[in-house]
C-alpha cells in the first residue's frame, strides 16, 4: 500500500474545505448536528479516489448510509468538527483510517486551515509533518485534558459536567476544541494528555487511535476493552500516567 499516496490524496481535500460554497450548504442532520456540502463533497471524492487506488478495500464513512462492513475498510470522516467549520472556528480535520480485521493499521489526520498532517502505519511510529512525534507523559495534575460533552446528546449534560468537574478538580485545565480526531492527535504531539467521551462513533477515532498508539498513548472504551470500529463507543484516550488516572474515575 502506497501510504504516501493516500496522505497527499487527503490533502488534496482542502480545496473543498475552504470552498464557501460549500460550507454555506448546511443541513440539520439532529439537535446540534450538521452537515455541509463539505462533507458530502469530500466523502465522494475521496471514496471514488481510494476506490481507484485499491478497488478490493471497503469503505465506512459518517456521510454514507451503513451497509455490511469489510474486515479491511478505509473508515472516513470527511469533517471531523462539522459544528466548527460551520462557525469558522477552524479546529476540523479530515480523517481516514484503515481497519484491518477490527485493528487500526494507518490513519491520517489532515487540518486543512493549518497543514498540519498527523500519520502512522502500525508499527512505523507516529508523524506530524513527516517529524516524529511522541506523547508528553505529564502527571495528572500537571496535564491538560480534551472532554467531550457531546452537542446531541444533552440529555446527559448533568452526568457529562459532573465527571468534567471531578477530572478538572484533579488536572491542570480542560479543553473542549470539538474535534475528536485532533484532541487525540494533539495528545500523540505532547500538546494535551487526555481526552474522555461516553459515546463518539468509529470515524471520529479510527485514524487517530493508531496516531496516538505510535506515538506512546493507549485508548480504551469506559470498560476497559480495546475500542470497536463497528459501533459507537466511549473512549479514553490519554498518555501513560493520564490513561491510568481517566480510567479509575470511569471504568467501574
Amino acid at each position: 500500500m502506497d501510504y504516501e499516496k493516500i496522505v497527499e490524496i487527503v490533502k488534496s481535500a482542502k480545496k473543498f474545505v475552504l470552498s464557501d460554497n460549500l460550507s454555506h450548504e448546511v443541513k440539520m442532520k439532529g439537535e446540534a448536528d450538521f452537515v455541509t456540502g463539505v462533507d458530502l463533497s469530500i466523502s465522494e471524492y475521496l471514496k471514488e479516489k481510494l476506490h481507484d487506488l485499491a478497488p478490493g478495500i471497503g469503505f465506512m464513512s459518517e456521510e454514507e448510509e451503513p451497509g455490511k462492513l469489510a474486515p479491511r475498510r478505509w473508515i472516513l470522516d470527511p469533517i471531523d468538527g462539522t459544528t466548527n467549520l460551520v462557525y469558522d472556528y477552524r479546529m476540523s480535520s479530515i480523517s481516514l483510517g484503515l481497519c484491518d480485521n477490527g485493528k487500526s493499521v494507518f490513519g491520517v489526520v489532515y487540518n486543512p486551515y493549518t497543514d498540519e498532517t498527523f500519520t502512522a502505519v502500525r508499527g512505523e511510529g507516529a508523524f506530524l509533518n513527516c517529524k516524529k512525534i511522541t506523547v508528553n507523559d505529564r502527571a495528572p495534575h500537571d496535564s491538560i485534558i480534551e472532554f467531550g460533552a457531546g452537542s446531541t446528546r444533552k440529555h446527559e449534560a448533568d452526568e457529562a459536567f459532573a465527571i468534567a468537574k471531578e477530572v478538572f478538580l484533579h488536572c491542570l485545565d480542560l479543553r473542549r476544541i470539538c474535534s475528536s480526531a485532533l484532541a487525540i492527535c494533539f495528545i500523540a504531539a505532547g500538546r494535551m494528555n487526555g481526552y474522555f467521551e461516553k459515546v463518539i462513533k468509529p470515524w471520529d477515532y479510527a485514524a487517530a487511535s493508531v496516531i496516538l498508539e505510535e506515538a506512546g498513548g493507549h485508548l480504551c472504551d469506559w470498560t476497559g476493552a480495546p475500542l470497536p470500529f463497528d459501533r459507537p463507543s466511549g473512549i479514553i484516550a490519554a498518555s501513560p500516567q493520564t490513561y491510568d488516572y481517566l480510567k479509575s474515575v470511569l471504568v467501574k
